[in-house]
């Protein structure tokens, strides 16, 4: 009989589950739950993607494509790019089509890490980029963000992380779970203190269409830093898309030869289907993502002003689709919080432990859902913190 112990790797078996999917699957399990634990638009992928797939299917197009992706869907990213950040990418050697931005972030973290480099994570932040780095061989050095400072980085908690073993800092902006930004004047400051260094960016930019205070500021379009920036965008969040596995990662040729070599042989090319119906959505869609910000923008405002009115401080996001309400007045910790929630009022939503554990104190509340939904969730909290604080629960 096999002893797995012996042959299962040891950074996979100490890896723990992601705490985003237990809660999905704790509301998966009951009747009647509303569920704002995970991120993903309750928007339909617009008609005119849908039907170009429909198109290519009946075409039978569905062959490989060329390993960094269609070269038609490549110079449509190029173009997107100059366009929304003022960044030109060589469409031949500087766009990589991934399976989503998650295989995005993969190839960039295992192209670049080594045993014993440190990459520097600002958290709270998605639950994929320590993983990834300590199966790398490499150390996840975590960055604390506040939420007196809108758990926006500053310089000052960067500069105090660095040392000669830092190889990446990964900047996830605008973020997943916060919802926080990083102004212009803020990415500069961050700037400041890497030029002269070897440090390279992980700048994850898939919520960048969805940013409410001004125009998204990528990292890269900074004076100096494109040359050390890899940034990852996609379709799933703006587009609606999530089903589809289409991610972007432009960088310089440099990172992005190696990257490739390491998509070829995981992967081989994304999704062809997919590759051609985001062609349509790169050249039609501009509208579809107007409207679904708007009515996001109409849930945040709405779940800001009804947390702060619960009593629970809830700081106003001004990207991506999520809210950050602090829960320490409950006295309840993060994981208690939302398994009591769950159980008791059947709402589920996701500890902010989940996301790093300065996370710890607040939950993650996802509105890429329905107003009524919302509604009904925040009624349900209502009730759950009255017998709270009753003693009733």
């Amino acid at each position: 009989m096999i002893d797995y112990s012996k042959v299962l790797s040891p950074a996979i078996v100490n890896m723990k589950p992601s705490g985003i999917r237990k809660f999905f699957d704790i509301a998966q399990q009951l009747e009647g739950v509303i569920s704002l634990g995970v991120g993903e638009p309750d928007f339909k992928t617009p008609w005119v993607v849908r039907r170009e797939a429909i198109n290519v299917l009946e075409k039978g197009r569905t062959s490989y494509t060329a390993n960094a992706g269609l070269a038609d869907l490549r110079k449509e990213a190029s173009r997107y790019f100059s366009d929304r950040i003022g960044v030109d990418y060589d469409p031949n050697d500087e766009i990589i089509i991934t399976v989503g931005g998650s295989e995005g972030i993969d190839l960039c973290i295992r192209s670049i890490v080594t045993a014993g480099d440190e990459v520097l994570i600002v958290q709270p932040s998605f639950v994929c980029y320590c993983p990834i780095v300590t199966l790398s061989g490499g150390v996840p050095v975590p960055i604390e963000t506040k939420a007196e400072n809108e758990f926006r980085l500053t310089a000052e908690e960067l500069r105090s992380k660095i040392t000669d073993k830092t190889k990446l800092l990964v900047l996830p902006y605008p973020n997943n779970p916060t919802g926080a930004i990083m102004r212009r004047e803020d990415l500069e400051e961050i700037a400041d203190v890497l030029r002269g260094t070897n440090i390279l960016v992980l700048s994850d930019e898939i919520y960048s269409e969805l940013t409410y205070s001004g125009k998204h500021v990528s990292f890269a379009s900074l004076p100096d830093m494109r040359e050390r920036t890899i940034v990852i965008n996609g379709f799933s969040k703006a587009y609606a898309m999530t089903g589809w596995r289409l991610g972007i990662a432009a960088a310089p040729r440099e990172l992005t030869s190696q990257m490739l070599k390491l998509h070829q042989y995981a992967i081989m090319s994304s999704p062809t289907v997919s590759q051609f119906a985001a062609i349509t959505a790169l050249r039609e869609c501009d509208e579809d993502i107007v409207k679904m910000r708007d009515e996001y923008d109409m849930r945040r405002r709405y779940l800001v002003d009804a947390f702060n009115k619960l009593g629970l401080d809830c700081f106003t996001p001004q990207g991506a689709f999520y809210v950050f309400p602090c829960i320490k007045s409950t006295g309840l910790s993060s994981s208690d919080f939302c398994e009591k929630l769950v159980y008791s009022k059947k709402v589920a939503v996701v500890p902010g432990n989940a996301f790093g554990e300065c996370g710890e104190g607040f939950v993650r509340v996802s509105y890429a859902y329905s107003l009524s939904h919302l509604r009904e969730a925040i009624k349900r909290i209502g009730e759950f913190l009255e017998e709270l604080k009753n003693g009733t629960l």
